[in-house]
């Protein structure tokens, strides 16, 4: 079994065609999937689709895009309200991206902050998205751990590899999408082969990211099988192997989820 530890099935690409979609992922023994929250005022609608499946859980939190028009009004109590619902099961996804900067810093930084707290209250994994953004992702990681601790993911791992080292000095798991298959990702292969088996996670990032072969193609769940076939080799080990670890990874983490019912 594989698991999809980052997809975003609300999203109208994946969402109209959610039954198919779904029905190719159990085609390709993903048997289990996390849709990710990246607004509030879209919260609902990720619910939903958690509610209505049993191998879907979701996560609740503020997209660093999202920062101005939500992060700087984001309460700790808030999440933590949202996080008692039994299908939440992360906090994020947040973090900061400064390629885009679609919002100022200080707001990132600010609910990025929030959302770790709220983690660090809840026991719930954070998942962290860092775009160009190194060195106050590592920052603000060590400031916040030393408070208290949490656990969390570093989700669609391009980053260099300080980010990588320092994340899981603080106990963090490094999630690989479909950008690993690319074919001008060959620092990311390197860092690949240098994360221990048992801190890894795979994912789709979907409708994002598609791996080759598919790259081009509205991405989803089903296409995650590519990805840990890539990492796989990178690691030398068999794919079974690597499926079984990332799954009994993807479990570990989200503990919440009762894996019986998976």
């Amino acid at each position: 079994m594989l698991v999809d530890s980052h997809c975003h099935l609300n999203f109208e690409q994946l969402s109209s065609q959610l039954p198919d979609i779904l029905r190719r992922a159990e085609l390709a023994d993903v048997g289990h999937m996390l849709t990710i929250g990246t607004k509030l005022r879209e919260f609902p609608g990720v619910l939903k689709i958690a509610e209505d499946h049993n191998n879907i859980h979701c996560s609740v939190g503020i997209h660093p895009h999202e920062a101005e028009v939500e992060g700087a009004d984001v309460t700790v109590e808030a999440l933590l309200e949202y996080a008692k619902n039994p299908n939440v099961v992360a906090i994020g996804e947040t973090g900061l991206d400064y390629f885009y900067e679609h919002s100022p810093r200080d707001v990132q930084k600010h609910s990025f902050r929030i959302h770790i707290e709220a983690a660090r209250k809840s026991g719930l994994p954070l998942i962290v998205h860092t775009r160009n953004a190194d060195e106050d992702t590592i920052q603000i990681l060590q400031e916040e751990y030393a408070k208290g601790p949490f656990t969390g993911v570093i989700h669609c791992f391009s980053s260099g590899w300080e980010v990588a080292e320092k994340s899981m000095e603080i106990g963090f798991y490094i999630s690989i999408s479909g950008i690993v298959t690319f074919k001008a990702a060959g620092e990311l292969r390197d860092h690949v082969t240098q994360i221990p088996l048992d801190r890894l996670l795979v994912e789709t990032d979907s409708p994002y990211l598609a791996p080759v072969p598919n790259r081009g193609k509205t991405n989803e769940p089903s296409f995650v099988k590519h990805t840990a076939e890539m990492v796989a080799e990178l690691k030398e080990v068999p794919y079974p192997e690597l499926a079984s670890v990332t799954t009994d990874n993807f479990f570990k983490l989200f503990n919440k989820i009762e894996r019986s019912a998976a």
